[in-house]
């Protein structure tokens, strides 16, 4: 990734992150009615062999009337061209603006042709161009569909989550070809109660249709001024379906429209690669979920999914920390159980996706399950409505594979970016000692190599700080709301102190940990312990260290591969 410290500044102010990514992303939705403590959450996972793990941030700005935006393709660099600037622009922290407005995505692309090379928003800057714009869920949705009309849909077909302390929704969208304006697009409120998901396919297909009555749960794009009337529950492209009848996408009544039909048709990597981490995590906290096996295996691609369910008990933020964790663990699919596994029964496989053996005329794939190893940053948004903006939204922030990452409590207020998570320090290709994306790295890929014990040592440390993190929001939100009465920057200062002091403990603990894990695990040995500290002889010498060798299952395909080779004859020989 290519960071130039001459165009740093214009960077921060048009939301250009100079990365390229992949369609490999991961949501999850949570509305107040299915969270434990009446919170909306959304999670994303930024997934890309070669995205850099940092936290961006927007200060809060006023500009003059007339004022101009300059837009960097988010995925590139590449100048894209100007829009207009609006004359105040809320302060971001990641992906969650001042408000608790919260905006995940992930990239499907959809059929070809649609992709209008010639507009100036991409999908990456219309995410942060809107959060520092929209004071809620709705004025995000506004705020999209009026930027797109103007300045065309400039990406491939996307799914955004964008939720605010009261309402979430999921939101498709797909271009209209080059040098068409506009974008055919779908908005749909999760029903309070419910979770949804999206994972790089289009999930959202029929939908209600706007019937011109001032009652109706849907209306289009050329009645965005009734968006804020609670009422309204769908919203879409007012041309939509109309422009998929003239590119002969779809003849028949409108009530049949089906945007993921029409525009990103299910296909067996679609259901396999993508829907997969969608059943994962319905099906951890709804028991039907099981009758979707056939088609998540991308065999029966008939009996599709729902767009969201209810979970069978309600879900905590912690929760979904680890539901973006899953790697298909006690399924058919757990990837801990082949021999592909090695044998320290990794739940991992090196990509490509789908591979082909010599003089084998089939194809056959690995699984992509939610935590992998390429992400570059992930989070959970969590918004709550009983709690002034600044203090309601906290940011839980955590770089590289859940699975082995922390989630840090970056309060949506603050005005400063801890510097472990600071752009610029360090990138794809450019380690830097002080950054937490190369550090976690560092423990993450040390795991991967003992997966069955390492990993065992970073979850626990894992759980002890998230634990005690949000074990210590209930006492922060206490003393900032006592703050937030009499200053509202005294508030916010004291969370940003807050959310820096603990990130930065979070960073030095897990380069202990990096450390620990080299001196116990080294040349393939492990150090015995007691008491927190590692054996020694009663002379000082190190003690013996275990030698745990491989299980019965390894060896005998060891065994089989070489058996005869390997084969020590009986009496050992002469």
């Amino acid at each position: 990734m290519k960071r130039l410290t001459a165009i740093l500044l214009t960077i921060l102010l048009s939301g250009f992150m100079a990365i390229e990514t992949s369609t490999a992303c991961t949501n999850f939705l949570v509305t107040k009615g299915a969270s434990t403590t009446g919170s909306v959450m959304i999670t994303y996972s930024a997934d890309s062999h070669v995205l850099y793990g940092e936290l961006y941030y927007w200060p809060a700005r006023d500009y003059p009337e007339g004022a101009w935006l300059d837009v960097y393709e988010w995925d590139t660099g590449k100048y894209m061209g100007k829009i207009r600037q609006v004359r105040h622009t809320y302060s971001v922290i990641g992906n969650m603006n001042e408000h608790q407005v919260s905006i995940g995505e992930t990239t499907y692309g959809g059929i070809e042709g649609l992709h209008d090379t010639t507009a100036v928003v991409d999908y990456g800057s219309l995410i942060y161009i809107t959060l520092q714009r929209a004071k809620n869920a709705r004025e995000a949705i506004k705020v999209i569909s009026e930027l797109v009309s103007e300045y065309g849909y400039a990406s491939e077909g996307e799914s955004f989550s964008i939720a605010d302390p009261d309402e979430a929704w999921i939101f498709e969208i797909i271009g209209k070809g080059p040098g068409n304006k506009g974008a055919n697009w779908v908005a749909r409120l999760i029903p309070d109660g419910y979770i949804c998901a999206h994972a790089n396919q289009a999930r959202i297909q029929t939908f209600p249709i706007a019937t011109g009555k001032k009652t109706s749960n849907a209306i289009t794009s050329k009645d965005l001024k009734r968006i804020f009337d609670p009422a309204v529950e769908c919203v879409y492209a007012y041309d939509m379906i109309d422009f998929a009848r003239s590119k002969n996408l779809f003849s028949g009544i409108d009530q049949d429209f089906s945007f993921s039909d029409i525009f990103n048709p299910i296909s067996f990597s679609g259901a396999r690669f993508c829907e997969m981490r969608v059943w994962a995590f319905f099906r951890a906290v709804n028991d039907d979920m099981d009758q979707y096996t056939g088609y998540v295996s991308g065999h029966y691609l008939t009996k599709r999914m729902p767009l969201w369910v209810k979970p069978n008990r309600k879900i905590s933020n912690y929760d979904v920390m680890n539901f973006m964790r899953d790697h298909l663990e006690g399924t058919e699919f757990d990837m801990r159980n082949d021999i592909g596994a090695g044998p320290f029964g990794s739940p991992y496989r090196w990509r490509p996706l789908t591979w082909n053996v010599t003089g084998d005329p089939n194809s056959y794939c690995n699984e992509r399950a939610t935590a992998t190893q390429q992400t570059g940053f992930v989070f959970v948004a969590e918004s709550r409505n009983w709690l002034p903006d600044p203090i309601g939204g906290i940011f839980w922030f955590g770089v590289d594979d859940a699975n082995t990452t922390v989630f840090n409590p970056m309060y949506c207020g603050i005005t400063e970016v801890p510097e472990c998570f600071k752009v610029g320090n360090g990138d794809m290709v450019t380690y830097s000692p002080t950054s937490a994306f190369w550090i976690f790295n560092q423990v993450a890929n040390q795991c991967y190599a003992r997966y069955d014990m390492m990993s065992s040592d970073a979850i626990k440390l894992q759980k002890e700080l998230e634990t005690k993190y949000i074990a210590e929001t209930g006492t922060v939100d206490k003393e900032a709301k006592k703050l937030y009465e009499n200053d509202v920057w005294k508030a916010r200062d004291y969370l940003t102190k807050y959310s820096v002091t603990t990130a930065m403990s979070t960073f030095k603990q897990w380069k202990k940990l990096s450390e620990y894990l080299l001196v116990k695990y080294i040349d393939g040995n492990i150090k015995n312990e007691k008491d927190g500290k590692f054996s020694t002889t009663e002379d000082g010498y190190p003690a013996f260290p275990m030698q745990p060798g491989y299980d019965d299952k390894w060896k005998k395909s060891v065994i089989q591969d070489n058996g005869k080779i390997l084969l020590v004859p009986a009496g050992g020989g002469h």
